[in-house]
């Protein structure tokens, strides 16, 4: 028995909505039971030494492990994670027959722990932002109420009497949650553009970074609770669209406690085995964590295409918006007909349904993400798009001229979908790294009828054997003429270098894949060159980039002012 992780929870999360520690334990399957009942005697025991008798407790068990969580007051988490890692450590000696420091002389050490950290004018200004029905965000170095254009940010050791405070000039603005293993990047551009064409200032966050009308503010991953507070915080702001990563939940919980709607886009495996997270089920509530800060009038969005979301989707008692490609589907139908939100693609146009009421608005050979519908899991995105928008209160035009308006090039939606095409030869630069991901790509490249197919496959090294060969067996069954295998020397990630080709090579083999079809490249740059080599006019070559996105854009950009043919080396130009 051991503890894998120690961490604050700072806002709702896969276990509860409460603020925390939690613990990510390792412990063998015929003790985790015994652990767990031991945890909790000794955790009541310090909270109510502490004078925390009114806090919770949970746990959730796992293959493996469980995660154990108390809930604390917000301004004393740091010191919550000691109490936490003491209730462990008494019930594994309790368990093993080994020796803890008493109860009594940890008591005094906790004590001082929390009155050094405690911050009573953070927990006023909480209280009185509740009070007004504001919007309250904090973390290690700043406070603030109100959220964008409405909002107010102060040090944390320097918080304001909140009587001496004008609230007036304090509020939030709509905020949407956007999550799920593909299209959280595009959704949320997409949902940007759609804001701009109602001449409004989008704020939002991806991967790539935070964003606030056209400015780049900072580049970086910030789909967690840090990217979402920094964002909301900027006063420019009028409406805000947040990609919320499963990691970010997972570890630290939602950055935002309230949201006027979120959006599922799918669930595919992906990430299993992190934070006792080991099955599909699991990776379902992770993501559906979202509906957290719904309450109960915000609007879930899900997709009805996905099993599992629309078993789980059925379950949830609050307002759920579906989006399908199919006008057929009867539990839709019944859905919109009974006066319930979604969307759907029907005779080839974008079909909103809403209060019993169907209404058509623009072509699916309109948009330009769909690449004329060849790239389904686009229109998809599409009609999720609309439906946020929609709860966002964005007008009908607001949201088709949207759609109309993003191209999906490098510029805009960098590293997603961007085609080239370049001497009769197609590239489609793409960051599809999972089975799920692969199958909506190959089902693209059918559609486009190329003459010949190209496939650049890495994997990060932090996926499990089986999880390799799974993205090596979607790869398969898309039939693909060439496959380069790239090194991805940043995302080792504990795996000796060829560690991951080797395996990808033995699958390929196992499939009955003949040799000339697999070609190895040193680094993905080294494979997008050796990509380019292969190709001829009519070739689609699929680009998946993941180390170096930036460098491949310029290289092809590149390339086509320079009227690279093909045949020629990419290298000299």
């Amino acid at each position: 028995m051991e503890i894998r992780d120690s961490r604050r929870l700072t806002g709702p999360n896969l276990l509860w909505d409460h603020a925390g520690a939690v613990l990510d334990v390792a412990c063998p399957e015929d003790k985790v039971e015994s652990l767990v009942a031991a945890w909790l005697v000794h955790a009541q025991r310090m909270l109510d030494a502490l004078g925390w008798s009114g806090e919770k407790l949970t746990a959730r068990r796992f293959p493996g492990g469980a995660n154990l969580a108390l809930s604390a007051p917000m301004d004393v988490l740091y010191a919550a994670t000691e109490v936490n890692e003491w209730a462990f450590a008494a019930a594994r000696s309790q368990l093993d027959g080994s020796s803890c420091p008493p109860l009594e002389e940890e008591t005094g050490r906790l004590q001082k722990l929390i009155q050094e950290e405690r911050n009573p004018a953070l927990l006023r200004l909480r209280h009185a932002a509740r009070e007004n029905r504001i919007a309250f965000l904090s973390d290690d170095d700043q406070v603030s109420v109100g959220l964008g254009t409405g909002s107010i940010t102060f040090p944390v050791d320097g918080i304001p009497d909140p009587d001496s405070m004008d609230w007036s000039n304090v509020h939030d603005i709509p905020v949407a949650l956007v999550t799920g293993t593909n299209g959280k990047s595009t959704t949320v551009r997409l949902l940007a553009a759609m804001i701009r064409a109602a001449g409004k200032v989008p704020g939002f966050t991806t991967t790539d970074g935070i964003q606030v009308g056209d400015e780049l503010v900072e580049a970086g991953d910030f789909s967690g609770p840090s990217g979402a507070r920094a964002l909301l915080r900027h006063r420019q702001v009028e409406l805000a669209v947040l990609e919320c990563a499963r990691g970010g939940m997972l570890r630290r919980g939602l950055g935002v406690r309230r949201a006027r709607t979120a959006l599922v886009t799918n669930v595919g495996r992906d990430h299993l085995g992190e934070f006792g997270v080991a099955d599909q089920a699991s990776l379902v509530e992770t993501k559906l964590v979202v509906r957290r800060a719904l309450g109960y009038t915000g609007t879930l969005v899900l997709n009805a295409e996905d099993p599992a979301l629309r078993a789980r989707g059925a379950e949830l008692e609050l307002p759920i918006a579906w989006f399908t490609r199919e006008p057929a589907d009867e539990m839709v139908r019944r859905h919109w007909e009974a006066g319930g939100l979604a969307a759907l693609v029907e005779d080839g146009r974008f079909v909103l349904c809403e209060a019993g009421k169907r209404e058509s608005l623009i072509a699916v050979n309109e948009v330009p993400v769909t690449l004329k519908g060849a790239a389904e899991h686009n229109v998809a995105n599409s009609l999720a798009a609309l439906l946020v928008g929609s709860r966002l209160g964005l007008s009908r035009d607001a949201m088709t001229a949207g759609l109309r308006d993003f191209q999906g090039s490098p510029g805009q939606n960098p590293g997603r979908g961007n085609l080239f095409e370049i001497a009769g030869v197609r590239m489609l630069v793409d960051f599809a790294h999972n089975p799920h991901a692969f199958r909506a790509l190959f089902q693209m490249a059918r559609h486009m009828k190329p003459e010949r197919t190209l496939v650049l496959l890495g994997q990060a090294g932090d996926r499990d054997d089986d999880s390799i060969r799974e993205l090596v067996q979607a790869t398969w069954k898309g039939r693909p003429d060439h496959v380069i295998l790239k090194e991805m020397p940043r995302y080792l990630r504990g795996r000796v270098p060829g560690e991951v080709l080797e395996i990808m090579e033995a699958e390929f083999a196992r499939l009955g894949a003949p040799a000339g079809l697999l070609q190895r490249a040193p680094s993905e740059i080294d494979a997008v060159r050796a990509a380019l080599r292969w190709a001829r006019p009519g070739d689609l070559l699929l680009l998946l980039t993941h180390e170096v996105r930036d460098d491949v854009l310029g290289l092809l950009t590149g390339l086509s002012r320079q009227g690279w043919q093909p045949g020629q080396d990419p290298g000299s130009h």
